[in-house]
């Protein structure tokens, strides 16, 4: 719990924190490897606009494409986090890859809760991870973070420089949890290696998600998920209410089970 209390501490003055050594070696190379073969099957190639990047590939819609990226939503050591940030009605956002090549140059800076209409600052309604597969510096494309710009009163406007930001640098295998409007961005990636992460993405549970879970993902891998991942992509009632079909959890249909009130009459 102390671990969990410093984090909060972090995420609350500076807007992100990093959690060393936090995956497990054995699955972040079982990650790296199926990312390489959806890549292949997929054939995926970089978006070629200014946002997403001209040298950058991104597979987006994980939890739909393997078992394997069932455990990241629900990682013990970055959902607590996560949880105590938003609560425990989060949702996730969207579960995609990025990897960041050489020659690339540095994404615009922006906050991930900027599309949302809402007065700055305001409480915490988006937090996301970036989980480093490979190691993550400066010179690769280490994600640049501006501290304490979550409290701003505004979002960046297009163009803003990185004037005053810095690379978030983290060993492979640890993690970077940060407040939706902390101002980031993707680094520039000056080596002639990749830069791979997986960019695992929360918002409250009453935002609407950034990639549609209950469509993208099929019936029958939802069914498989644990119950508490079932939550976490949407079957389920945040506080009570909100969610809800005719009084009853999504989840009961998800089960074929019937409906079942959860709601009082």
């Amino acid at each position: 719990m102390t671990d969990i209390a410093e984090h909060l501490a972090r995420m609350d003055r500076d807007g992100y924190t990093i959690v060393e050594n936090a995956i497990d070696p054995s699955l972040v190379d079982a990650l790296l490897a199926d990312l390489e073969r959806l890549e292949r099957e997929l054939h995926a190639q970089p978006a070629q606009n200014l946002f997403e990047g001209t040298r950058t590939v991104r597979i987006y819609n994980l939890l739909a494409r393997g078992k394997l990226y069932e455990v990241v939503p629900v990682h013990e050591k970055v959902l607590p986090i996560v949880e105590g940030v938003l609560d425990r009605g989060c949702l996730v956002s969207s579960l995609s890859s990025i990897a960041i090549g050489p020659d690339e140059t540095a994404q615009p800076i922006h906050c991930d809760d900027q599309l949302i209409p809402l007065g700055k600052p305001h409480i915490p309604i988006i937090c996301n991870t970036m989980w480093a597969l490979t190691d993550f510096t400066e010179d690769n494309g280490a994600t640049r973070v501006i501290p304490g710009s979550h409290t701003r009163d505004h979002s960046p406007e297009l163009g803003t420089p990185y004037d005053d930001s810095i690379p978030a640098e983290m060993k492979r295998g640890s993690v970077l949890v940060f407040n939706g409007s902390l101002w980031h961005g993707g680094g520039a990636n000056r080596t002639s290696s990749r830069r791979i992460g997986i960019a695992m993405n929360y918002c409250a549970g009453y935002i609407r998600q950034q990639e549609n879970q209950q469509l993208g993902i099929p019936l029958e891998v939802a069914r498989g998920f644990s119950p508490r991942l079932r939550k976490l992509v949407g079957y389920g009632i945040y506080r009570g209410l909100i969610g809800h079909i005719d009084k009853c959890s999504p989840v009961d249909l998800l089960d074929g089970t019937g409906p079942r009130r959860a709601m009082p009459e």
